[in-house]
């Protein structure tokens, strides 16, 4: 099995249990030298902190996990293309490479509304690959939002 559909399916899991707490399910892990060292789920809701997506999570675990805030060498694997916010917080914990799994059209800052990592200005960049288990991403998503919507 290919390693990106491995961790993807770790960041599914995480967005199952978001979805379990009645949060917008947005999974997250962090991946450093093939071992998950930072797992999260979003949880602005649960927590009352605006700044608990998934991967802002997701990254505080990791750098707990190995005592430093700077995750160089490390990938972030999230369900559902990062916002604006939690790109600049991947940039300033330098992690290397960004694998999501669906486009965000509305707050996307990835692809979608912006090109957040390539803004000249930050002095970090990082790799990205997109379409990671897209469908299976989308999927969760939207049933969340039709269960919401009672449409299920």
């Amino acid at each position: 099995m290919d390693p990106h559909d491995t961790f993807m399916r770790a960041a599914l899991d995480e967005a199952r249990r978001g979805f379990s707490a009645g949060e917008v399910p947005v999974g997250a892990v962090v991946v450093v030298d093939g071992q998950i060292l930072g797992r999260g789920f979003n949880q602005p809701i649960g927590t009352h902190d605006p700044t608990a997506h998934a991967e802002i999570v997701a990254i505080r675990g990791a750098a707990r996990a190995i005592g430093n805030y700077r995750l160089v060498g490390s990938t972030m694997y999230v369900t559902i293309e990062p916002c604006l916010m939690c790109v600049g917080a991947m940039v300033h914990a330098r992690v290397g490479s960004l694998v999501f799994g669906a486009p965000e059209p509305k707050a996307g800052a990835v692809v979608s509304t912006c090109r957040a990592p390539d803004l000249p200005s930050l002095n970090h960049r990082i790799e990205v690959v997109a379409g990671v288990l897209e469908e299976e991403c989308r999927a969760i998503i939207q049933e969340f939002f039709q269960t919401r919507r009672g449409k299920v």
